[in-house]
């Protein structure tokens, strides 16, 4: 069975492989075809988001005014401070940390052991005299440890990314959570923000910087071919996980 998978999995590549050469040749002296238009509602595969939203908020009027509750106006404060509402995280991150350690451990012991009086006597006549009772038992050992370790690490990162808040605390402080995807040719570089933060931290302009962020959960790396390339062999991490030595 598993021979027959492999063999299908070759015919099948192969296959990919000379429709994408054929395409190739086709298109030989020409620029690429934009992709048009489309309703991305109607492509393969779309499903609609699904974000926290806050509670619904029936319109009243004033009597002899023109506003309505629910209206943005011109003087209000724009910062994010309600479910679904979007601020931008300034992530600044300039780490840099070195370690260094060096334990030595050292022990010796050494004891001995002789015998003595009849027994001596006995062991000495049987031994026609070579054997020296008061060498009957010598015991010698020593442990040495020594061990070397250091860190040497330097970070930086300074980038951007737009933030949901996804809930509101008690205190009133907002749970935010951002996550932004770039795809170039075939890599992916993924940002994830995410964390606490108090609404008067939050700037005019409703940035915030990442040092502000409670709790913060920050991740930025990318998957693809690269990543793919740079990453060791499953074999290898697997003998590596299980090897003593």
């Amino acid at each position: 069975m598993n021979i027959l998978k492999i063999a299908t999995i070759l015919t099948l590549a192969a296959s990919l492989g000379a429709c994408n050469t054929m395409d190739r040749l086709a298109n030989v002296g020409q620029a690429p075809v934009l992709t048009t238009i489309q309703d991305p509602t109607a492509m393969a595969g779309y499903q609609p988001v699904r974000m926290p939203m806050p509670e619904p908020m029936a319109d009243t009027y004033q009597a002899n005014s023109l506003y309505r509750t629910s209206a943005r106006g011109f003087f209000k404060d724009e910062r994010a401070h309600r479910i679904g509402d979007i601020l931008t995280v300034v992530v600044t991150i300039d780490d840099s940390a070195k370690i260094n350690n060096q334990t030595q451990r050292s022990r010796n012991s050494t004891n001995s052991a002789g015998m003595g009086g009849l027994f001596g006597a006995a062991v000495d006549g049987i031994g026609g005299g070579s054997f020296d009772p008061k060498a009957a038992i010598d015991l010698t050992s020593g442990v040495k440890d020594t061990g070397n370790g250091s860190v040497n690490r330097s970070e930086a990162l300074e980038t951007s990314v737009a933030a949901v808040v996804t809930q509101v605390l008690p205190n009133g402080n907002l749970v935010i959570e951002g996550r932004q995807e770039v795809r170039v040719n075939f890599e992916v570089r993924d940002l994830i923000v995410a964390g606490i933060v108090r609404p008067s931290d939050i700037q005019a302009n409703n940035t915030i910087p990442s040092t502000k962020i409670a709790e913060a959960r920050i991740s930025y790396g990318g998957r693809g071919q690269i990543t793919d390339v740079q990453q060791p062999r499953y074999g290898q991490q697997v003998l590596d996980a299980i090897l003593p030595f």
